[in-house]
C-alpha cells in the first residue's frame, strides 16, 4: 500500500510548525519518528493533506533537571531516554520501560511525543507517565498549556490536542532517590506492544514498612490505568510474600479489561496479578537496596 497524496512541509522553526498546524487544522498531521504513522499512511488509516515534519525542530531534542522535575523535549527519541545518564539517575523507571520500547530500529527514531499523541493503550511511555502525575507541555499561536497526564489520555489513541497544537515537552517528576520501581510487561513476541504492562513505585519507611505505593497498569483498558490499592496496601503494613501476592490478586480482581476471544479478561486479570507480584518484588528489593 501507498499513502493518499499529502503537501509535505518541513519548517526549520517551531513557530513555523504551529503556523502550519494553525493554517490547516485538522487537514494537517505532524511527523517525526514516524514509527506508528508511517504504517498508518501506508495503510490509508490515515490520509492528511499535509503532513508536517518535525524533524529540524532539534530545539524540542533535550533532557533537562531542575527543581524536582525532569524534562524531556517532545523530540526526543527512544533509545536517548532508555540511555541517558540523567534519565537513568533521576526517573530510571523511565529509561528502563523506555528500554524495552519494540527494537533498537524503532528507538532509534521513535520520539518521546510521538508515543503520546498515538496513545496506544498498550504503549510504554504513556503508563510511565500516568503513573508519575507528568505534565505534558502543549503548545499552539495562542499559548502553552500544562496538562496532567492522566487528563491527557481520553480514549484509544485520543488526546487532548487542539486542531492547531503540538506537544512540546514532557514534565515528570523525579523519583526519590530512595524509590523502590519496576516495570514488567507480557506480549506474543519480543518488541510487540503489550498484552499487559505494569509499572510500580514505592517507598519504605526507616523500619522497612509501606510508606507509599502507586502502581498503574497498561493494555487493560482504552488508557493508562493508575490503580488505587490503598484498601490493602495501608501506610506501615510489613511487605511479605504474603502482602505481595495479596495486594497483586487484589489489583487485578480490579480491573475490568476488554473480552475478547484472542484474549480473554480473565487471561489478562491473570497475567496482570502475575506480572504485579513480580514486579513488587522487585521494587521492595530495590528500595530495600538489594539490587541496583
Amino acid at each position: 500500500m501507498k499513502p493518499a497524496s499529502f503537501d509535505y512541509h518541513r519548517p526549520q522553526t517551531l513557530e513555523a510548525a504551529l503556523g502550519l498546524l494553525a493554517r490547516y487544522g485538522d487537514h494537517a498531521k505532524p511527523i517525526a519518528g514516524g514509527q506508528s504513522l508511517g504504517p498508518m499512511l501506508n495503510m490509508r488509516l490515515a490520509r492528511p493533506e499535509h503532513l508536517v515534519d518535525l524533524n529540524d525542530l532539534v530545539e524540542l531534542d533535550f533532557i533537562r533537571v531542575s527543581d524536582g522535575v525532569l524534562e524531556i523535549g517532545a523530540l526526543t527519541r527512544h533509545q536517548r531516554v532508555a540511555t541517558a545518564l540523567e534519565v537513568r539517575r533521576v526517573h530510571p523507571l523511565l529509561a528502563a520501560a523506555a528500554a524495552t520500547i519494540g527494537h533498537y530500529a524503532i528507538r532509534q527514531r521513535g520520539t518521546l511525543g510521538g508515543s503520546l499523541v498515538h496513545a496506544d493503550p498498550a504503549a510504554q511511555l504513556p503508563l510511565i507517565a500516568v503513573l508519575g502525575g507528568a505534565k505534558i507541555v502543549v503548545r499552539g499561536l495562542a499559548g502553552q498549556r500544562e496538562i496532567d497526564a492522566a487528563d491527557f489520555f481520553r480514549s484509544v489513541m485520543t488526546v487532548d490536542v487542539r486542531d492547531g497544537e503540538m506537544v512540546t515537552s514532557v514534565r515528570f517528576p523525579r523519583l526519590a532517590a530512595n524509590s523502590g520501581w519496576a516495570f514488567e510487561l507480557f506480549s506474543r513476541r519480543r518488541g510487540d506492544f503489550a498484552i499487559v504492562a505494569v509499572a510500580v513505585t514505592l517507598l519504605l519507611d526507616s523500619d522497612h514498612r509501606l510508606a507509599s505505593l502507586e502502581m498503574a497498569f497498561g493494555g487493560v483498558g482504552s488508557v493508562p490505568l493508575r490503580l488505587d490499592v490503598s484498601a490493602v496496601a495501608e501506610a506501615g503494613a510489613i511487605p511479605t510474600e504474603k502482602w505481595i501476592a495479596g495486594v497483586s490478586t487484589f489489583a487485578a480482581q480490579s480491573l475490568s479489561p476488554e473480552d475478547s476471544v484472542s484474549i480473554p479478561a480473565v487471561f489478562r486479570r491473570e497475567v496482570a496479578a502475575s506480572l504485579m507480584e513480580k514486579a513488587l518484588a522487585a521494587a521492595l528489593a530495590r528500595a530495600r537496596g538489594e539490587t541496583a
